[in-house]
């Protein structure tokens, strides 16, 4: 019968009688076979130590050793108890050891939100580096439309989320990471590529152009609510994702709207960038998180490590 069975078997032993210190001075006196040995590694006397195993064995109901002028050793029923004496300290120590890692945020899930550029390009490269730093906290992207980003977070379905500028209502806190102008994305030969640095909203009313989702309609909508209807921007086409406006900007069908960020996806297809003026627009990308929900340690390490670690990204792109 096992040392827990006991346990549970012996209604006037409880667990809670013996303490964690009395079984830790047990063990050290089984391995050094000397109460003076095992209380220098204690760092206690040796008369504390004694005491110690004098409490355990009057709380157990057996003798744990057999002492002679020279040494100490196990008696038989020391000899049984040892293994699961072993076993609980070797597991009491495994759960110190993962509290010391939740605690300086060493271990835990992450998983955090983002559209398909920033969760197909920057955050791997994030997710690496993190890796080499904390290789016991393990980091999940979610790819989720940026009209939905505040939502996974408010809903608790991601710890937090990364992405353009939105609403958040009072759930979620959204702090600026950096900013990201609206930009035009079109292929060298485009008529607008040739001619000039900038272009203006107004010149775009007659161009063809295929937007990616909510997003750029909302962002669109919102700048040119008050413009006269002939000058109101009208994409040719909407798509769900980015990447396929980008191919078909790439082949010269249309020209794509999307913040400066997108680079990463853009110019491996050869388009090139033309900022949209009259007026400028400036897209803030933000980490969200709950605003009434502490992050757990391993999110919040996550997140004031991709804090810096994105600004620096995005200078680079």
């Amino acid at each position: 019968m096992g040392f827990y069975q006991v346990l549970l078997d012996n209604a006037a032993m409880p667990l809670t009688r013996f303490t964690l210190r009395q079984i830790e001075a047990f063990n050290a006196v089984a391995e050094a076979h000397s109460f003076t040995v095992a209380a220098s590694r204690l760092g206690l006397t040796a008369q504390a130590v004694s005491q110690l195993v004098a409490e355990l064995e009057g709380i157990l109901g057996f003798r744990l050793f057999d002492r002679t002028t020279r040494k100490v050793v196990l008696s038989s029923a020391g000899r049984d108890f040892l293994a699961s004496a072993t076993t609980l300290l070797r597991h009491v120590r495994a759960a110190d050891s993962a509290a010391d890692d939740v605690r300086n945020r060493a271990s835990g899930l992450v998983r955090v939100g983002a559209p398909l550029v920033l969760a197909s390009t920057a955050l791997p490269m994030a997710m690496r580096e993190y890796q080499a730093l904390k290789p016991k906290v393990v980091v999940r992207v979610r790819d989720v439309p940026v009209h939905h980003l505040v939502d996974r977070v408010a809903d608790g379905d991601v710890d937090l989320a990364i992405g353009p500028d939105r609403f958040t209502g009072t759930a979620v806190q959204a702090t600026p990471l950096f900013d990201s102008a609206w930009v035009l994305w079109c292929v060298p030969s485009h008529p607008l590529a040739r001619s000039r640095r900038a272009v203006r909203w107004a010149e775009l009313a007659t161009v063809p152009i295929v937007s990616a989702g909510r997003d750029h309609e909302h962002n669109v909508a919102q700048m040119h609510q008050d413009m006269p209807e002939g000058q109101r921007v009208t994409p040719v086409d909407v798509v769900d994702n980015i990447s396929t406006a980008l191919g078909i900007a790439a082949q010269g069908l249309a020209v794509t709207l999307a913040p400066a960020y997108v680079a990463v996806l853009a110019k491996p297809l050869g388009l090139v960038m033309k900022r949209v003026v009259e007026p400028e627009s400036v897209r803030k990308v933000c980490l969200y998180t709950p605003a009434a929900k502490a992050l757990s340690p391993a999110a919040a390490g996550f997140a004031d490590f991709m804090s810096g670690w994105i600004q620096r990204w995005a200078k680079g792109i």
